[in-house]
């Protein structure tokens, strides 16, 4: 049996990158899934499951709208009979603009899907995981929610605010069954990391991306829905309101040029 025979899961921003892996590798360990992206690549997604043999339905949806997440955690609910896991991963980058050209909407914009919609996820789905007594949500949030230098300021932000969001929800969730924790993603080779490897390419040096972490490299989008899968499966069952880095490294030690001791 999979770590996840059976159980029924949604995952955001599935449409490409992290989202995409991670709802291939769910459903070859036995989820039933809805696949949720704003993008017509929702529907790639789950013809790739489809023809690996797995079980998926595609919803084309805006994580960062309340209707829109209650619509597609009832759609789970009405087509599996319940609702064990959700990943609230969808996101975006926000840019690198300069912090004195920064707008309002462009925060309110970038806080709106990183942020509200993770609270949105979590707000809607955990009255069926109550019900049962048991579920896991994971959130996405980032190395950046973490420490500076890993992207522009509403995106850090917004990511810092979910994993405060994790922690404060574990408590809230006391005695119900119901687990909560955030995946801390590092560089990872994605649609949203996509212009950081193409200005590499262009300038040569490609093979130096991820070198200040002690792996000496990037990550893939399978290495972060493995942890995603762990947290969602029974197997993480005592695990709860934690933030897990998944980044080479990168955040175990403060910035050093090379080997301390040698």
């Amino acid at each position: 049996m999979g770590r996840l025979e059976g159980k029924s899961v949604i995952i955001t921003g599935a449409g490409s990158g992290i989202g995409r892996a991670a709802s291939l590798l769910f459903t070859k360990e036995g989820a039933k899934l809805i696949a949720v992206d704003r993008t017509e690549g929702v529907k790639e997604t789950v013809e790739q499951v489809r023809k690996a043999g797995g079980t998926a339905e595609a919803v084309m949806a805006d994580a960062g709208s309340e209707k829109e997440v209650m619509a597609f955690i009832d759609k789970a609910v009405s087509a599996y009979g319940r609702l064990d896991a959700i990943w609230a991963n969808a996101g975006v980058s926000g840019g690198l603009v300069p912090l004195a050209e920064q707008t309002v909407e462009h925060w309110q914009e970038v806080l709106r899907i990183n942020l509200i919609g993770p609270f949105l996820a979590i707000k809607y789905s955990m009255p069926h995981m109550i019900k049962q007594k048991s579920g896991s949500i994971v959130c996405t949030a980032s190395v950046a929610g973490l420490k500076a230098g890993a992207s522009g300021h509403p995106y850090g932000a917004s990511k810092a605010g979910v994993i405060s969001l994790v922690q404060t929800t574990a408590y809230s969730l006391s005695g119900t069954g119901v687990r909560i924790n955030a995946v801390c993603p590092g560089l990872i080779e994605t649609g949203m990391t996509k212009p950081i490897f193409d200005y590499a390419k262009q300038r040569g040096t490609h093979e130096k991306i991820g070198q200040l972490n002690p792996l000496k490299r990037y990550g893939v989008p399978n290495e972060i829905a493995n942890m995603a899968l762990f947290l969602a499966s029974d197997e993480a069952s005592y695990v709860n309101g934690q933030h897990i880095a998944v980044d080479g490294g990168l955040t175990s030690s403060m910035p050093v040029t090379g080997r301390i001791g040698r």
